[in-house]
């Protein structure tokens, strides 16, 4: 008995953050709030991409609310977050809590389409 429950333990231990927040379900009405501080000048008021920016960066940046991104699971989204994606660079500032609760908020943007 002590065996396992030093084995969990240890595992808990070396799990690495991310992985262990990647199941935490967000606040949305938070992630709103994130998302205008962090997220909103590329990405649209209501996530819709900002044509400007898309223009800028030579980029086109996707509808948040769309099925494409919509279609990725949490853990992608995060990634996408914490690692970037082609010239979307990563996101720096932002804790495992509030990336999480960004990841409600996008979801409530399918709602709206």
């Amino acid at each position: 008995m002590k065996l396992k429950v030093l084995i969990a333990l240890f595992a808990a231990f070396l799990m690495p953050a991310t992985v262990l927040a990647a199941g935490q379900k967000g606040n949305a009405k938070a992630g709103h709030e994130v998302f205008e501080a962090h997220c909103q000048m590329c990405h649209g008021d209501h996530g819709q991409g900002n044509p400007a920016v898309g223009r800028m960066l030579g980029a086109k940046i996707p509808d948040l609310g769309s099925k494409q991104v919509q279609s990725l699971t949490d853990a992608q989204i995060r990634n996408v977050i914490e690692h970037g994606h082609i010239k979307m660079p990563p996101v720096h500032g932002v804790s495992s809590t509030e990336i999480s609760n960004v990841i409600a908020f996008v979801r409530t943007l399918a709602e709206k389409k």
